[in-house]
């Protein structure tokens, strides 16, 4: 279920909140839970028995690591014992096929064949967040959860249950059981929600529409424009999202943490990602990069733990070298930043740093969009190859012009500023209101008439 979707909004959403504030404290979390797995079953219904599976593995992995930690016993064995599960189930799903085509390339080996695995939509996020739940009981970052239940409402909530933020237990264990709903964050929630969702159907869909022509056609201006709508395209898509699962959050109680704070004004890739995908480079950070030894142990083992990190981040969001590659690319960009690179950057102007920074995160973004090798080097030598764009393309690319300017305008927080300065004032309160009645409409109608309406992000 989308949340871009006229059931989502009109039917389950209604539903859900009616009986969450109808019924009494003790079946609200029952009610998310419920409620989440009828979310994920609803494209799904196969793949709720996986789901379920990983819960109860954690809930068990984390009463054995709770039960030797209350003797005064070592847990690390069952720790190890936990992650290699998740990572076993995350591993048989979304890498299987990835690595038999592999060895199929060995002349041996090359007649294998293996049934084809469908990847359940959202297993990395949610085996993470589950999996974030054994780390942080051992490390007594957050308590032991008795309640299985509990422990399903935090692994399933559908807010972010597809496509994020992670979400990590010790960042909500308090609220699971102590959170408390009013008015100001129920109507914050429906304004973020509605935020998220018109940078969803507003934005990224015809972006994505303006890329999916502009790929394929021929011409210097053309392809540069093209990955500049992916990128816009790619950025509304999941910040959208992240807005929609931290406002649905609000209107429940919950407070996530931001996903997303404007990447493409950064004036470096360090600290764009320090902007994009938060969550996840907080996890890998957490959960790899200071395991490693991060910056403890000299340069030479801070490289290669950045390197480590980065190509697992690429292979986390897919099983193709593509994913990799651009999980790689990033990892030299940060080393050499740290080396040498930042140094220099503060010593330029701002517009300097902010024309590098953005055309190194377009040329990832072509990385991570062409899965076939031919496909990936032809259109980066499009990008550098001079050549006239036809008079057709040209048509398309000037129709699409204004809402390209626009979506650029929103990528930057000068909007936000001029809010934030004013936020007193009983015009921009009431003109808030006004505005999200706007966009509710105009997404609704939007949402009517669009045939292209895809979340990137699921397929991670």
């Amino acid at each position: 279920m989308l949340f871009s979707s006229n059931v989502f909004l009109f039917v389950y959403l209604p539903i859900v909140l009616l009986l969450y504030y109808v019924l009494p404290r003790p079946f609200k979390n029952p009610v998310l839970l419920i409620f989440s797995l009828v979310f994920y079953g609803w494209g799904e219904p196969v793949y709720l028995i996986l789901m379920v599976f990983t819960i109860l593995m954690d809930y068990v992995f984390g009463v054995l690591i709770h039960d030797r930690q209350r003797k005064n016993k070592s847990a690390k064995a069952v720790l190890i014992i936990g992650i290699a599960a998740n990572l076993l189930l995350l591993g048989f799903f979304k890498y299987t096929s990835f690595i038999v085509d592999q060895i199929k390339l060995i002349p041996l080996f090359s007649a294998i064949e293996v049934p084809e695995i469908t990847l359940p939509i959202g297993i990395s996020f949610y085996i993470f967040q589950s999996m974030s739940y054994i780390i942080d009981v051992y490390r007594n970052d957050a308590p032991f959860q008795k309640n299985p239940a509990t422990l399903g409402t935090y692994v399933t909530l559908f807010p972010q249950l597809i496509a994020g933020p992670i979400v990590r237990y010790g960042d909500v264990a308090e609220q699971l059981e102590q959170r408390k709903e009013n008015l100001d964050d129920f109507s914050s929630g429906v304004s973020l929600f509605i935020i998220g969702l018109s940078k969803k159907v507003l934005l990224a869909n015809p972006m994505g529409n303006l890329w999916n022509v502009l790929s394929v056609e021929n011409g210097t201006l053309a392809s540069w424009m093209g990955i500049a709508a992916y990128s816009l395209q790619i950025y509304f898509d999941f910040s959208g999202y992240s807005d929609m699962a931290r406002g649905l959050g609000r209107m429940f109680g919950f407070e996530f943490l931001e996903n997303f704070n404007y990447p493409y004004i950064s004036k470096s890739i360090t600290e764009f990602w320090r902007r994009w995908h938060i969550s996840l480079s907080t996890w890998f950070k957490e959960y790899v990069y200071i395991p490693l030894g991060g910056n403890r142990k000299g340069l030479a083992r801070q490289i290669v733990n950045i390197l480590i990190v980065w190509a697992l981040t690429g292979l986390w969001h897919g099983a193709s070298w593509n994913f990799v590659l651009w999980g790689v690319y990033y990892g030299i960009l940060l080393i050499i930043e740290k080396a040498v690179l930042l140094k220099v950057l503060k010593k330029m102007p701002a517009f300097v740093c902010h024309v590098y920074s953005v055309l190194a995160v377009m040329l990832g973004w072509v990385l991570f969009y062409f899965e076939d090798t031919q496909a990936l080097w032809k259109f980066i030598s499009k990008l550098f190859t001079p050549a006239s764009t036809g008079h057709d393309t040209g048509a398309v690319m000037l129709a699409y012009l204004p809402i390209l300017v626009i979506s650029m305008f929103a990528a930057t927080p000068l909007m936000k500023r001029l809010i934030s300065k004013h936020k007193e004032s009983p015009f921009i309160r009431y003109g808030t209101i006004i505005v999200c009645a706007v966009l509710l409409t105009l997404c609704v109608a939007a949402l009517a008439s669009q045939s292209y309406n895809p979340f990137i992000y699921f397929r991670f």
